[in-house]
């Protein structure tokens, strides 16, 4: 990714006419929405808790199978997915807007419509939030794709301008989360050195990036904390393994930082992954260190104060959860509309927050998104049906199988344990979601240029070209045939979930044909269209 082209561009950008389209995009992005709406059902017969919860328990026969194979197949592999298909979004638009200014061609610059663009898709995911369904994702795409643009241009006197005041303010009372987002405004800047500087730091002979260098600092800071912890008998355990953990993958970052901090072009392809892959690597590493961990002795009475005051603050923290899910239950299965918008209103800064730390995953997966459009890859991805044959061959069963060896150690978790080994599990099952989300791809694009019947799979094109109306219309389906206020089938039972997804999808398929004969966009496509570009697009073919 070179650097000359990280500046903001000026070119003529306008809606993409059909006949440009790039079909492979289309096609990928409607299988991912069947994979969406897979994952997503389970979670409209069920509280949002439940996601960091794993399998339900009590599962028997086809529910176990339709559970478990969505749990390990399906869940984590086609967000992953879209957000691929995000990056490479926008790395269209900015590809087109610099190919115009090469030819001359004037028009609007690329910053302000992109801008206009992710508003507008906050705008969305904030009310798909509220009103219908409070596992949105497009509002987390929207801060990812802000995060995106900061990485991209961002200068870092502003990106101090907002540190500051974000940390003052995590210290006033209820706002601890806004460290958060300081956390990842921090983590955002140092990543756009790496990036987009070539300022090196020269000491006693060596010459490092200044993001190796950093890195490198902040290991060796880390490590050396550690040793002390370590060392005092009586000292914090708590942060013990963690600092431990971290510090040494912040040493391997910046020591392959400093190797491989060129050829430019590389850049963002290898901090999308190693971003990807450190912040999952961290996270089993933790949960292995505490699935390892000498299990403490139930009894209590020689505990320590402050043992005692953590036992105690542990099962307040359970109570309080196990209460939400009840008042969650209650008032999606029999609580009325404005019950279930005035919860999820009252959840949703608590969104925005975590959506913070989320757009570091999401930036990782859009810098991918971003090399395979800039460097030719799905422009012309019949010249590179090799790279995707491997991508499919070692991306599904290395990614898959991760997910499988995690599920041999926890398939669910224990509220309250800390030693259940589900958060190495689910680690694991994070870190295969990458390489398996590359096999997907890779598998898609090699049925849809086959000469065999798997070429048939073109007829999700439509149905990804109106993803956004297909989405939302998903959840408006669901929470109206499923929650209290609607049709009440709560609960439904997991394998009848599945078959209730296959005759959704089936009419919505038809319908993305029969709808795109006649209209040059999907109904929300269009309005998201005319405010990105100023302008009213025509509608009808």
């Amino acid at each position: 990714m070179d650097p000359k082209t990280l500046a903001p561009v000026t070119g003529l950008l306008a809606p993409l006419p059909p006949g440009q389209r790039i079909q492979d995009l289309d096609v990928v992005r409607g299988f991912a929405l069947i994979g969406i709406m897979l994952m997503n059902i389970e979670f409209f017969n069920r509280t949002t808790h439940g996601i960091s919860e794993g399998m339900p328990g009590g599962l028997r026969g086809w529910d176990w199978a339709a559970s478990w194979f969505i749990a390990y197949f399906v869940q984590g592999k086609f967000w992953t997915i879209f957000s691929l298909l995000f990056g490479m979004g926008f790395a269209v638009m900015l590809t087109r807007a610099e190919r115009a200014q090469r030819t001359g061609r004037t028009g609007r610059d690329f910053l302000r419509p992109y801008l206009r663009r992710i508003l507008a898709l906050a705008v969305f995911g904030a009310a798909h939030y509220i009103f219908l369904w409070d596992g949105d994702i497009l509002f987390s795409y929207a801060v990812g794709a802000g995060a995106l643009l900061i990485l991209l241009y961002g200068k870092w006197k502003h990106l101090l301008l907002a540190l500051v005041p974000l940390a003052a303010l995590g210290f006033f009372p209820g706002l601890a989360a806004v460290w958060g987002i300081a956390g990842a405004l921090l983590a955002i800047g140092l990543n756009s050195l790496y990036l987009r500087s070539e300022r090196r730091i020269k000491l006693r002979g060596y010459s490092l990036p200044v993001f190796a260098f950093i890195q490198l600092m902040l290991g060796g800071v880390g490590a050396i904390a550690a040793v002390v912890l370590w060392s005092l008998p009586e000292g914090p355990k708590e942060p013990r393994i963690p600092l431990t953990i971290v510090s040494m993958g912040l040493l391997v970052i910046g020591v392959l930082a400093a190797r491989f901090h060129d050829p430019v072009e590389l850049r963002g392809l290898r901090l999308g992954v190693a971003s990807y892959v450190f912040m999952c690597t961290m996270m089993t590493a933790v949960g292995a260190a505490q699935y390892f961990a000498p299990i403490p002795p139930p009894d209590t009475s020689t505990s320590s104060a402050a043992e005692k005051t953590k036992a105690a603050e542990r099962a307040e923290r359970l109570a309080k959860h196990q209460e939400e899910k009840r008042s969650e239950t209650w008032i999606l299965s029999q609580g009325s509309y404005l019950e279930a918008v005035e919860m999820r209103a009252g959840k949703f800064p608590l969104k925005v927050a975590r959506d913070a730390g989320f757009s570091m995953i999401l930036v990782a997966m859009f810098l991918l998104g971003v090399w395979f459009v800039r460097s030719g890859v799905m422009e012309n991805a019949r010249a590179h049906l090799a790279l995707f044959e491997k991508l499919m061959l070692y991306g599904i069963p290395a990614g898959v199988g991760l997910g499988l060896l995690g599920s041999f150690i926890a398939v669910s978790s224990t509220p309250g344990a800390d030693h259940d080994g589900f958060i190495m599990a689910r680690g694991l099952a994070m870190l295969g979601n990458l390489p398996a989300c590359l096999g997907y791809v890779g598998m898609v694009v090699l049925m849809l240029h086959s000469n065999s019947p798997f070429a048939r799979i073109r007829v999700l094109a439509p149905f990804g070209r109106m993803a956004l109306t297909n989405y939302l219309t998903q959840s408006l389906i669901c929470s109206l045939y499923f929650y209290g206020y609607g049709l009440g089938h709560w609960g439904m039972a997991r394998a009848w979930q599945v078959v209730f997804v296959v005759v959704v999808l089936a009419v919505q398929i038809a319908f993305s044909h029969w709808w795109l004969a006649r209209y040059r966009f999907g109904p929300l496509e269009w309005l998201w269209r005319g405010y990105t570009y100023r302008e009213t697009p025509a509608m009808r073919v």
